[in-house]
């Protein structure tokens, strides 16, 4: 295997406090062996689990990533196992700066999203690489394409990059604390030259997002809850929520590759990725299953909550969440003020 850097003290995440109130649940790992349910990712080098994207060439295998100070590193995560099976490193991309989210395109092309900016607006552009979907999982060297990107109305933060699986076009979904907006890139990306996306939507806060599939839907998920929106010639439509599990950090979320579930996932070292049923699901069974995780992880699951079915719990959940958003909105701030 390919030596790789030693990462160094990372700053502390903003769902700390939110993780001290609801308690660290371990997440399932799938006893029966069987692909794309809930799995922790074991490898110790993936400490800050920002995206995935489920394999178009490898049933079970996601694609993931770190975050910031990393290198251009990509890799391949066996949801049957836990166990990296393949380390890429991507050439001819210099030194990647804050890479936050990953996706696969109609032509089986890994798009690497290079696209946070924790200043909100310091980086007057950002990237955008992309490479062919190795057919072999082994670790590998590989040459990626690097576009340039700018916003149409200024630089923002990002930490979400969507490829439509039918129309290869790129979309991001900004983040900040008063609400995102979702931009739309040019038909076709072109290296060499600046890629101007422009916005076309609104969204609320956003760690990342996906596009199912057939490209009609487009899930955005935040910090504490995820939506899926109808998505039609390039514009959202009517959106509805998904329950999204309570996890550490939740940084990342996928589609399956047949469509019928959510993974979600989380930064920290092991990390939980949960399997979420979708509506019209192949899991999908009994109605009041519908979009709860399929193993232990629980999208309820934490400290305050109440057996009894006298309601309690749900308000000791509430609570816990409001002091939870107040931690996060204090650190975000308490943050900015420090690299300001």
């Amino acid at each position: 295997m390919r030596p790789y850097p030693s990462r160094p003290a990372r700053r502390a995440v903003p769902a700390a406090a939110l993780l001290l109130l609801l308690g660290a649940a371990c997440p399932a790992v799938a006893a029966d062996g069987e692909p794309d349910r809930d799995f922790t990712i074991e490898d110790p080098r993936i400490t800050e689990s920002s995206g995935l994207a489920a394999s178009r060439l490898h049933p079970g295998v996601y694609w993931t990533h770190n975050d910031s100070d990393d290198g251009p590193y990509v890799f391949a995560v066996d949801s049957r196992t836990g166990k990296t099976v393949a380390t890429i490193t991507m050439r001819g991309v210099g030194e990647p700066r804050d890479v936050e989210g990953i996706s696969i395109g109609p032509d089986g092309d890994i798009y690497v999203g290079d696209i946070g900016d924790n200043l909100d607006g310091s980086w007057s552009h950002v990237w955008i690489y992309r490479f062919p979907e190795p057919k072999a999982l082994r670790d590998a060297t590989v040459t990626a394409t690097q576009y340039d990107v700018k916003y149409a109305d200024g630089a923002r933060n990002a930490e979400a990059l969507m490829v439509h699986p039918k129309t290869g076009r790129a979309y991001i979904a900004s983040k900040n604390e008063d609400g995102g907006r979702l931009y739309e890139g040019p038909a076709k990306l072109t290296a060499g030259a600046t890629n101007t996306f422009r916005r076309v939507g609104e969204v609320p806060w956003v760690t990342d997002g996906a596009f199912s599939p057939d490209g009609g839907s487009l899930v955005l998920r935040s910090y504490f809850s995820a939506r899926v929106y109808d998505f039609e010639d390039g514009r959202l439509g009517e959106s509805r929520s998904v329950a999204a599990p309570f996890q550490r950090q939740a940084e990342s979320v996928t589609y399956t590759a047949d469509g019928s579930a959510l993974m979600f996932g989380s930064e920290g070292a092991g990390s939980g990725v949960v399997r979420v049923e979708v509506e019209g699901g192949q899991e999908e069974e009994d109605p009041q299953e519908k979009g709860k995780p399929s193993g232990s992880g629980s999208p309820s699951s934490g400290a305050g909550e109440s057996q009894d079915g006298d309601g309690k719990g749900s308000v000791g959940l509430g609570a816990v969440i409001i002091v939870g958003v107040g931690a996060l909105w204090f650190a975000l701030r308490r943050k900015r003020a420090g690299q300001g």
